[in-house]
């Protein structure tokens, strides 16, 4: 045992002592290598044979060899923190792992008791509701002390003839927003319309409104082209650069009716009507309801005007999220605007969808606003021939305007604004048979053709444009510019160059030299993207 315990010591003596020498002689190394004055006396013995090559040499060597070590201890830096970052990540993976086995186990144990609950709800012995919940309060402490009937269940028949009477909490109902809207308009009172002022007035108190209460400037004639078009279509695109108050104009307006304005922010996800209007759930058996479908739905019961705001519309494709709505907007027929949310009814289902159907109402307008950059879609040409485009391409000048304050005004009274408006400014004859010479032209030299919609669309907008305070030729001029002419970004404009020149002097000749104004500049435009 004596020599093993001296061949133990010697082997673990000469380990130590080995280790000791490795470690001792790293940091003698590193002191030499910082050790200067052992190293300028070094240089000191040799540099006055130095030539001038041999002090490049040397200032060479010096960096070099300095250079290396620091990159070294770079490099051993990095794999250290490498190393640490890694076993971070680990870790932090493994308690997230721990974090989602913890909600799993919940899940499965909410699931089985929601499951329990369900089953004493349907149990024919029979479970009041005042028993349910004090079982579910007991379970859950902070859910007591609510009130019974709170969110304003309703009453329903538990059996046949018993006269018991059981609360089904709103909760409960698949659609709960929209219920809410039906117990919020239970004992509803409509305010005091005006019905006093004029179109005329109506824009320049909106444009006052603006100035006044929220320091926006609006040229009054952009306020004119959002009265005049939501009377030819229930959807506007405000487009432009960014900062020109797309976006405000109509959530001012909103402000101004004293019905603030629904945003609804466009997702670069949204590919179908689900987004808009939300989905059945076939798990919770619940609908998942969005704001704008509870906006839609709540405009059924009142006469206020409701808007609706699309904003970033076009970052994702208009055409897929909003087809179904672009084509219910033109069907000539209002009561054919309807919507299947579900294909059937429930008993408790709100009062104003039957058969699962939501009536879309008239007193509704949708404002998309269109940013044109490369995080944009185009918007096609099916949704530029529905909507009305205004153009926001300069900030608002500044102007002092009158404490102008917001107004009651009805939907019903603006629609017997337009309705009057198109009976005593009816589009002159003489400019119909312009237009109509116009669209031969255009027909003949281009292959573009006006269309129904468009010629319908202008007898409708151009009457409540004068109405507003605009001018004849101005509204026809504008409808043209952002309806027909905007179709010709599609043509070979290098081949259309010419024709585009005798297209100018052609309108000069129907409707007066530079009396286009908005038409001439567009195409104006399209000649110098020829070039």
């Amino acid at each position: 045992m004596d020599a093993f315990m001296n061949w133990f010591f010697a082997f673990m003596t000469s380990w130590l002592e080995a280790i000791w020498n490795g470690i001792s002689s790293m940091f003698s190394a590193i002191a030499f290598i910082f050790n200067f004055p052992v190293l300028f006396d070094q240089l000191s013995r040799y540099k006055n044979d130095f030539n001038v090559l041999g002090w490049i040499l040397c200032g060479l060597t010096v960096l070099l060899v300095y250079g290396a070590f620091v990159a070294l201890v770079f490099l051993i830096t990095l794999v250290i923190r490498k190393y640490i970052r890694f076993r971070r990540t680990l870790v932090g993976n493994e308690d997230l792992l721990e974090e989602i086995a913890d909600l799993h186990r919940d899940v499965v144990r909410l699931t089985a008791e929601k499951e329990r609950i369900i089953a004493m709800k349907l149990d024919p012995s029979g479970v009041t509701y005042d028993q349910l919940r004090a079982m579910f309060e007991a379970e859950n402490p902070a859910m007591e002390g609510l009130p019974a009937n709170a969110e304003g269940g309703e009453q329903t028949e538990e059996g046949e003839g018993d006269g018991k009477q059981a609360m089904v909490p709103a909760e409960d109902k698949r659609f709960f927003r929209l219920s809410a809207v039906d117990d919020k308009y239970a004992y509803y009172v409509p305010p005091q319309y005006d019905r006093t002022m004029s179109l005329q007035e109506l824009c320049d108190d909106i444009r006052n409104f603006a100035c006044s209460r929220s320091k926006l400037y609006y040229e009054i004639k952009i306020i004119r082209l959002m009265i005049a078009g939501l009377a030819s279509t229930k959807l506007i695109l405000l487009q432009g650069i960014s900062g020109t108050g797309k976006t405000s104009l109509p959530y001012m307006m909103g402000k101004y009716f004293q019905n603030d304005a629904t945003i609804a922010s466009v997702q670069p996800s949204w590919r179908d009507r689900t987004e808009l209007f939300g989905y059945f759930n076939e798990f919770t058996k619940k609908f998942n309801e969005t704001e704008v479908l509870k906006r839609i739905y709540e405009a059924s019961y009142n006469d206020d005007i409701n808007v609706i705001i699309l904003d970033e519309m076009n970052i994702a494709r208009v055409e897929y999220y909003f087809a179904e709505m672009l084509s219910i907007l033109e069907m000539p027929n209002p009561e054919e605007w309807k919507i299947e949310l579900v294909p059937s009814s429930w008993p408790n289902d709100p009062a104003h969808l039957p058969d699962g159907k939501l009536q879309i109402p008239q007193n509704v307008w949708y404002i998309g606003t269109a940013n044109n950059d490369d995080s944009t879609f185009a918007v096609s040409d099916k949704v530029y021939d529905r909507a009305l485009v205004i153009n926001l391409d300069s900030k608002g000048i500044p102007f002092e305007a009158p404490d102008t304050k917001p107004k009651f005004i009805s939907y019903s009274y603006v629609e017997e604004l337009y309705n009057k408006a198109v009976e005593e400014h009816p589009v002159s004859d003489e400019m119909l048979q312009n237009i109509s010479r116009l669209d031969l032209y255009v027909i003949e030299k281009f292959r573009i053709a006006f269309g129904n919609r468009i010629m319908k669309q202008l007898k409708v907008f151009v009457p409540v444009y004068v109405a507003c305070g605009g001018t004849e030729l101005e509204g026809i001029d504008y409808i043209l510019a952002t309806k027909v002419f905007r179709k010709f970004e599609g043509l070979n404009l290098s081949l259309i160059r010419d024709e585009i020149r005798g297209l100018i002097l052609f309108m000069d000749n129907l409707f007066g030299k530079g009396e286009m104004k908005e038409c001439i500049e567009y195409l104006q435009r399209l000649q110098k993207m020829m070039y």
